[in-house]
């Protein structure tokens, strides 16, 4: 079966909105990834160099990867899941579909 990753880069807007948009992401979006079909696993990780940035990847499970990019703009879109808190949208996050080539563990 056909593996991947979402990987979304997103930041705060801004200083004073950071702790609601930590909030959201770890206590709200990140449980609603994981309700989708396809998707098994969710993390979020911070830059150690200062940059405000934070990467978010689900790991999935799937044979058709681009329906569970389709199913997650469909619960977006109908309100199935919860609109972004304190997200910068200008610039947008970064959001790549990834899929496995290779893998290796020692």
């Amino acid at each position: 079966m056909p593996t991947g990753i979402l990987f979304v880069e997103s930041r705060p807007n801004s200083a004073e909105e950071a702790a609601a948009y930590h909030d959201w992401y770890e206590n709200t979006h990140l449980a609603e990834m994981c309700k989708l079909d396809g998707v098994v696993a969710a993390r979020r990780l911070a830059t150690v160099d200062g940059d405000p940035s934070y990467i978010a990847l689900y790991e999935i499970e799937a044979d058709d990867l681009e329906a569970v990019r389709a199913a997650l703009g469909q619960k977006s879109r109908s309100g199935e899941m919860s609109a972004p808190v304190g997200l910068q949208l200008d610039p947008p996050p970064v959001v790549r579909l990834l899929r496995d080539v290779a893998a290796y563990r020692p």
